[in-house]
């Protein structure tokens, strides 16, 4: 399973009741941050979580909403004696801009490890979690911007008649479930003899401070959760929204209804929309899992019951 936690849902300017956009990501243990903007610690804090265990940040673009936390989120896992290497990636310039941010912060007991992302699609591991992939996708910002899709793999059920049938000692039975092959002294044994075929797993897609392009509803297709930004709820700023590079709640929804995820957030909203629930009844009437967010929706994503 996979725990989806909005910490900031803000754009622009944090405000009182909404901190600018960040989103964590917890699996197994382990802890990705995207983004890093201005009160995600405060958020982090009364969500009960510590920044020092986090593994990975993933940076969508370098506007400061977006990264204005991050040097303080730094000197904080420092003071927490933090020793193993953090992974920060992001758009080409990352260890530029975060080097940049650093000079008030440069004594750090851990290694920064840096991961610059160019392509149109690019592929990021989690260290010792093969099963869950995080894809990163660019969309269309006025600066170079990717989004985040986290796709964790489900193996094919485990068949113990096969294994009876093939005499497969008990003992190799965990180890063939988890993709393992053994080697025994008169033949190889693979998963494919005792497992089923893959199972439907889970996709979690994130994208924020975009237009709306192809590559999002491929990330997004058929996901878990699909979370978007809207930074405008009025139809009437449509203009602003294309001028700015972002979208209304009407085109993120539209995206949804293109993409059919099971549920789908809307996120990074504009400083002058006060409530954004207001618009709810508009995104429901073009993608009906559509909803608007606020600061700490939280979800736990897990492998749908397929029965077989």
């Amino acid at each position: 399973m996979i725990d989806v936690c909005l910490l900031g849902t803000g754009g622009m300017m944090p405000l009182p009741n909404r901190y600018l956009t960040a989103l964590m990501v917890r699996y197994n243990g382990k802890q990705i941050l995207v983004d890093c903007g201005e009160g995600t610690q405060v958020a982090m804090k009364k969500r009960g979580w510590s920044a020092k265990p986090i593994d990975m940040i993933l940076l969508t673009h370098f506007h400061a909403d977006h990264v204005s936390g991050l040097p303080g989120l730094l000197l904080t896992m420092g003071n927490a004696d933090r020793r193993e290497p953090l992974l920060i990636a992001g758009p080409r310039g990352v260890e530029r801009v975060v080097n940049s941010l650093r000079v008030i912060c440069q004594e750090l007991p851990f290694e920064i490890r840096f991961r610059e992302l160019a392509a149109p699609e690019e592929e990021l591991a989690l260290p010792e979690e093969p099963d869950l992939h995080i894809r990163a996708f660019k969309v269309r910002h006025s600066v170079p911007c990717y989004g985040y899709s986290f796709c964790l793999d489900r193996a094919g059920r485990f068949h113990p008649d096969k294994a009876l049938a093939l005499d497969i000692p008990k003992p190799f039975w965990g180890r063939l479930q988890k993709g393992e092959t053994i080697e025994t002294e008169d033949r190889v044994l693979t998963p494919d003899m005792v497992l089923g075929p893959p199972r439907r797993g889970i996709l979690l897609t994130y994208c924020t401070d975009t237009r709306p392009c192809d590559s999002i509803v491929k990330a997004a297709r058929n996901a878990d959760l699909f979370i978007c930004e809207g930074m405008y709820g009025e139809d009437d700023k449509l203009d602003k929204a294309r001028e700015k590079r972002h979208m209304t709640f009407r085109e993120a929804a539209e995206l949804g209804r293109e993409a059919q995820p099971e549920r789908m957030w809307l996120t990074h909203y504009s400083p002058s929309m006060v409530r954004a629930e207001e618009f709810q009844p508009l995104v429901r009437s073009i993608c009906s899992v559509c909803e608007t967010c606020r600061d700490g929706r939280t979800l736990t994503l897990r492998f749908p019951e397929d029965g077989d």
